[in-house]
């Protein structure tokens, strides 16, 4: 081999010792700039889960606060007000509070495994004001009853599911979550879908844990106008602003109004002036991280208790806009 090929051989060498090593620095490079992106991301995923559980505190301050203040709840107190999104290091926290008692409780529906008539035939009035089938009270009763026996003439117990595939049973409980409503007999997406308000109001229902009285004071024009046979959702809207921003200051008060009067008269044990069960719901965007929770607070003299916590929700975390009167 001549000194002029022994050159060649030498400096291909050197450029294949020289190409490996851009390589492998390249792929260090690369592989640090993912790790330092993981790293932050963590980072920001961990500050925005901190900032919506800092949401949470505040949320049982505020709610501590009001009991103090106020015998009463409505949506002109501190605690109903949508706050502005808190900028902080990096990005932005923002979250509400919603009254679940301002909605139609499904786990009123059976009280002790037994099925509670009122709550029941209130339920009906609410399917039919927003167009849908009045069975589906029916079929949910059976999903939660204790007994094993179908309701005449719309019930849905065992032998109504254990023909789908995959097979399963009615749950003879309370519903543990809202969602579990997908596996009853006739709750389509649709119909949950209006019953959770479509994206234009609030959900008009929900499950707390025990049975619940309506609150006069926050609930929207529908669940209003469920209260009592013979009322539409144009009385329900009057029934709004007859409470105007001050609210009935007990039930009474609200069952002299003109509009349930006779047969509108609403069982008094299905509405109440305040509440016990409340959400708050807040997002936070820190960086590329973004942590959500919805806390479920029941409110009582002793204690603000957070029941349970959920990082995926329905419930929009800014109010939805008012939707315009029709004319």
């Amino acid at each position: 081999m001549t000194r002029d090929r022994q050159r060649g051989v030498a400096l291909i060498t050197a450029l294949l010792v020289v190409s490996l090593a851009t390589v492998a620095a390249t792929g260090m490079a690369t592989r640090q700039q993912l790790d330092i992106r993981r790293t932050a991301n963590l980072l920001h995923s961990e500050q925005a889960w901190a900032y919506v559980t800092g949401a949470e505190s505040w949320a049982r301050v505020v709610l501590a606060r009001d009991l103090v203040d106020s015998k009463i709840d409505t949506l002109a107190e501190d605690w109903s007000t949508q706050p502005p999104a808190s900028l902080v290091e990096g990005g932005a926290v923002i979250g509400r509070i919603l009254d679940m008692q301002a909605r139609f409780n499904l786990n009123s529906l059976v009280v002790g495994g037994t099925p509670n008539a009122p709550a029941i035939a209130q339920y009906k009035r609410l399917l039919s004001l927003l167009d849908l089938e009045e069975a589906l009270a029916d079929y949910l009763v059976d999903w939660m009853d204790a007994d094993i026996n179908a309701r005449f003439p719309d019930g849905a117990e065992d032998e109504a599911y254990l023909l789908l595939n995959p097979p399963y049973r009615a749950a003879n409980q309370p519903l543990a979550d809202i969602s579990e409503l997908r596996l009853v007999k006739g709750y389509d997406a649709q119909v949950i879908a209006r019953l959770m308000g479509e994206g234009k109001v609030d959900p008009l229902v929900t499950a707390l844990p025990d049975a619940t009285a309506i609150n006069v004071n926050t609930a929207g024009p529908v669940v209003l106008a469920s209260l009592a046979q013979g009322l539409t959702l144009q009385d329900g809207e009057k029934l709004v602003e007859a409470r105007g921003d001050k609210g009935f200051e007990n039930v009474n008060e609200f069952l002299k109004e003109p509009l349930l009067s006779g047969s509108n008269q609403p069982d008094a044990a299905l509405v109440s002036v305040s509440s016990q069960w409340f959400q708050v719901v807040s997002q936070a965007d820190i960086g590329q991280g973004r942590a959500r929770l919805a806390s479920l607070i029941q409110r009582s003299a002793q204690d603000m208790r957070v029941v349970n916590r959920k990082r995926e929700f329905a419930d929009r975390v800014i109010a939805p806009a008012p939707q315009a009167k029709a004319p």
